[in-house]
């Protein structure tokens, strides 16, 4: 739309792409609403520079520079000291705006009360894209409700590790294997011909996730419990605990194919739901028993909180420290990262990221399937 509210720039512009495409000329989708940004820009007082805006936004190639300045010439009236008056006054633009999720078919309903002559601009937009991108907190019980239907469908796949053990491979690489490689020879009749060697077998990395289920969290703490038993449901070597007032484990209970029995299973288990936040000590509870010992070692660490201790601050930082030191990566995922203006203020926030890999968002279901390809590399 034209800056001032002036509508002819909008209504140009759809006018002009509906001719090109009238001609046999391959406008883009978005090119049109990208030229009515153009003529906005600007304006509509030098002939020149609509022409340029309207060739370099509408066409995707040279060949159809021809049809484009006959187009041009056919449509705008050509007005003294080269100004563009619109001899050619578009007509009304009708706007249709349909729902990919609609029962009906697109564009059934539409004509109704619409000038026949005039030209259509359709715009489709899609729920589910939507609800993707939108803030878990904002949600209304009914979408985070369609938020956890949207989060059943994330893949998880997850980081490789080399193992101790060896697998034969036919190649140039990995140590000899003699035994096999004479095996070989003999069915050969006695030629070597495909040297066998062992190179290390790959094997999941292992994945620890830690969920902060105190009252501060307790907008996201659902969502983020259902992405963690995707997690454990969806692939191997998948840990997950939880963090308030005391450190829970919930990884039996999120096995469950049933989202929503797993869901039921795991609140719960957990005691502290909704209640105060005590970061470090959970933490450092998790270092001393489970982690140091052998399941952090090597693994994708993830703590998924907003960062608020009321505890001290410097138990948190020794707990990371400690775990730092024998997982493959630290990550921390907090769903206010995403608020504008937002800065790590918070004592516990601070204190952790020192000890942190990566500090990524958590607020969305979009932010999550991205968390996928965090915890992936």
């Amino acid at each position: 739309m034209i800056a001032g509210g002036d509508e002819r720039g909008a209504r140009l512009a759809v006018s002009f792409g509906r001719l090109l495409r009238h001609a046999g000329v391959a406008v883009p989708g978005g090119a049109v609403a990208t030229f009515a940004a153009a003529l906005e820009a600007v304006g509509l007082g030098d002939e020149d520079l609509v022409y340029w805006a309207g060739r370099t936004t509408l066409l995707t190639s040279p060949e159809d520079a021809p049809t484009y300045d006959a187009a041009f010439a056919a449509f705008f009236a050509r007005g003294p000291a080269g100004s563009v008056p619109g001899a050619l006054a578009p007509p009304p633009a009708t706007l249709l705006v349909e729902d990919d999720e609609d029962d009906e078919a697109p564009g059934e309903g539409a004509d109704e009360g619409v000038d026949p002559m005039a030209p259509t601009l359709v715009l489709r937009f899609s729920r589910a894209e939507v609800l993707r991108h939108r803030d878990l907190a904002t949600c209304t019980p009914d979408e985070l409700a369609e938020a956890l239907r949207l989060m059943a469908g994330v893949r998880f796949g997850g980081a490789l590790r080399r193992a101790r053990r060896l697998q034969a491979r036919p190649g140039r690489r990995g140590r000899p294997d003699l035994r096999r490689t004479v095996r070989a020879s003999v069915r050969a009749g006695g030629e070597p011909v495909r040297p066998v060697r062992r190179e290390p077998r790959t094997r999941p990395r292992r994945v620890v996730l830690l969920v902060d289920v105190s009252g501060s969290m307790e907008p996201y703490a659902r969502a983020l419990l259902r992405f963690a038993h995707g997690a454990v449901a969806g692939r191997p070597h998948v840990e997950a605990f939880t963090l308030g007032t005391r450190l829970t484990r919930v990884t039996r209970e999120l096995s469950s194919r049933d989202p929503d029995a797993a869901l039921r299973a795991a609140t719960g288990a957990v005691p502290d739901w909704a209640g105060g936040t005590r970061l470090g000590e959970g933490l450092a509870e998790f270092a001393a028993t489970w982690g140091v010992r052998g399941m952090a070692r090597g693994a994708v660490v993830v703590v998924l909180s907003d960062g608020w201790e009321r505890g001290d601050a410097s138990t948190l930082a020794e707990a990371l420290a400690r775990l730092q030191r024998v997982a493959s990566r630290v990550v921390w995922v907090n769903p206010l990262k995403a608020s504008p203006g937002y800065a790590p203020l918070a004592a516990g926030m601070a204190a952790a990221l020192p000890y942190v890999d990566e500090f990524v968002e958590g607020h969305s279901v979009a932010s999550l399937e991205d968390l996928v390809e965090v915890i992936a590399r």
